[in-house]
């Protein structure tokens, strides 16, 4: 034990002294994120339609924490222009945002396309064409027109296909200019707040049944743009298809056990990325017994996980270019008690704490653990035969306003562990904060501000500021050295 400790401390040592080892190897991107329904506001502008979130938050105020909606929020609809600027400013190479299906087909499905909507987004694309910063379109992130949830939403078969024909829309009008698309974004946490947690819209409590076949969904959805794109588009436009995950680290509470991590991990990462990384495809196999077991000691006839035919094992395996991961903060695993497996809170039958010792942030779920990230990257890297990955989200909340260090240090040591896992052979690509803009955080509506930036919603200017940890993010990516901000 006090050799592993000493080697570490070695290591850790020889790479904080080794400025080779701070260095951003050419080519890394670094920008700042974003999400539509999260920062555009104008939610009944020309001709979109009513969300399943704008449904969501004009009926049921009391689930959102302090009862507010994002009609407005950031008012990026009207000021993409200063928002651009912004993002210029920060000297970033790319911004990812997202598209709103009920913008761009109000009716839901292709047979109406909306101009107005098509002329937004190419205006947000002109402003950061003439700047030189690259676009990472999301084309799902979690908002779909109303109509579409009365029809089921998610856990109707046909939403897949209905996906499909959104994605073709947004490759045949923006591919020409968009080389980096992702197609949905953490199905895992979309589907386990609308259907366990019911914090999500269509708020049903289905847990271990719902938020499977939502998932399901969402892998078919995923393939069928992909193959899209790589049918349709690919040859002409030369871009990039992905998807993205958020995946915890996970780290075993009892040192002699070898098995609650992995296994945290496959419930969690391993349910979206095994079925498109993994050279068998499908679920995964610890995944697959454990969900039989216990449904079947519920006195189920069979598996609440879904099962995917071989034609669908075969058609989603390998339907990403790159791994877009979000990354927020670890936990401890630890086995329940297999007698009450009946009664476990998950199919796992893992019990999930924080370490004391982890720093907190604003928002409670959020630990700081970059070493959590660090470890993930490698099993990403040993599982699924080194993917490429972009960081497509990792961020922090502070309630110390515009003097935000916690933000600086939390961007510095995730930085550096994402250094350490590319000298550890990771193929990680880019790195991407989240976010631009303090802005609507979903149920926990403006309660908690992870913003570069700090916008003023008492102003009815919504004026932005920079935070403090905006001139040494700047310092970073103009010197591409990551120093210490100590």
């Amino acid at each position: 034990m006090f050799s592993v400790f000493l080697l570490n401390f070695v290591v850790k040592s020889v790479i904080c002294n080794d400025e080779n080892h701070l260095l951003f190897p050419d080519g890394f991107l670094i920008g700042v994120a974003s999400s539509a329904y999260q920062i555009e506001g104008a939610w009944n502008v020309s001709d979109k339609t009513i969300s399943n979130w704008d449904h969501f938050v004009h009926h049921w105020p009391e689930k959102i924490y302090d009862g507010s909606n994002a009609d407005v929020t950031t008012d990026s609809y009207h000021r993409y222009k200063e928002d651009v600027d912004i993002i210029n400013n920060l000297g970033v190479d790319h911004y990812r945002f997202s598209m709103s299906w009920s913008r761009i087909l109000p009716k839901g499905h292709s047979g109406y396309v909306s101009k107005s909507a098509l002329r937004y987004y190419h205006s947000l694309l002109d402003e950061l064409d003439a700047k030189g910063i690259i676009p990472f379109v999301t084309i799902y992130h979690w908002d779909h027109p109303q109509s579409i949830e009365k029809a089921g939403g998610w856990l109707n078969d046909l939403m897949p296909y209905l996906f499909a024909s959104y994605a073709r829309v947004i490759f045949e009008n923006f591919g020409h200019r968009v080389k980096y698309f992702i197609t949905l974004n953490e199905p895992s946490v979309f589907c386990t707040m609308a259907y366990t947690t019911a914090s999500f819209p269509p708020a049903r409590k289905l847990n271990g049944t719902g938020d499977y076949h939502c998932v399901h969904n969402q892998l078919k959805a995923n393939a069928f743009a992909y193959h899209t794109y790589d049918r349709m588009f690919r040859k002409k436009f030369k871009g990039k298809v992905g998807i993205a995950y958020q995946c915890m680290g996970s780290f075993s509470k009892d040192d002699n056990d070898i098995v609650s991590d992995d296994l945290a991990f496959e419930f969690e990462c391993g349910w979206q990325a095994h079925p498109v990384f993994s050279e068998s495809g499908d679920y995964p196999e610890i995944m697959k017994k454990k969900v039989a077991e216990r449904s079947r000691a519920q006195g189920y006839e069979k598996s609440r996980l879904p099962t995917f035919s071989t034609f669908w094992v075969k058609f989603i395996r390998g339907s990403a270019d790159f791994l877009a991961l979000n990354y927020y903060t670890s936990r401890l695993a630890k086995p329940l008690q297999r007698s009450s497996m009946v009664n476990w809170p998950n199919d796992e039958g893992l019990e999930y704490e924080f370490d004391p010792k982890w720093g907190s942030a604003q928002t409670p779920w959020l630990k700081v653990v970059p070493q959590g990230l660090h470890k993930l990257l490698k099993i990403i890297r040993d599982k699924y035969n080194r993917p490429t990955v972009y960081i497509t989200e990792n961020g922090v909340s502070s309630s110390s306003g515009k003097e935000d260090d916690i933000r600086i240090h939390y961007v510095y040591s995730h930085l550096k562990a994402i250094l350490l896992a590319i000298k550890d052979g990771c193929d990680v690509r880019g790195y991407t904060y989240w976010s631009l803009l303090d802005s609507y955080e979903w149920f926990a509506g403006f309660t908690y501000q992870f913003g570069l930036v700090h916008v003023d919603f008492d102003d009815v200017n919504l004026t932005r500021t920079p935070k403090k940890s905006v001139e040494w993010l700047k310092h970073i990516i103009s010197t591409r050295k990551l120093e210490s901000p100590v």
